[in-house]
């Protein structure tokens, strides 16, 4: 799971936006202004190069802000 649902900048950060752009998900924000230090994705690749998810699950920058994707989105489902 991106651990980024339940960082205070996830509404900002430039390497969330890329998330959202790789899942062809709807964006948080058109312009993300900050931008995280040493975030680490994995990339998950399945059906034979198929599907790609993206999670990121490490970044110096995280503030945890628990549930702040789902204060965003109320009544969506949060990305898993």
């Amino acid at each position: 799971m991106c651990i980024c649902i339940h960082c205070h900048y996830v509404d900002r950060c430039e390497t969330y936006h890329a998330v959202e752009m790789q899942h062809e998900q709807p964006h948080l924000t058109d312009t993300p202004n900050f931008l995280p230090e040493q975030p680490e994705i994995n990339v998950n690749i399945r059906n034979g190069g198929k599907e790609m998810e993206w999670d990121v699950v490490g970044c110096a920058s995280f503030v945890e802000e628990r549930d702040k994707w789902a204060r965003l989105r109320p009544g969506e489902l949060v990305p898993t």
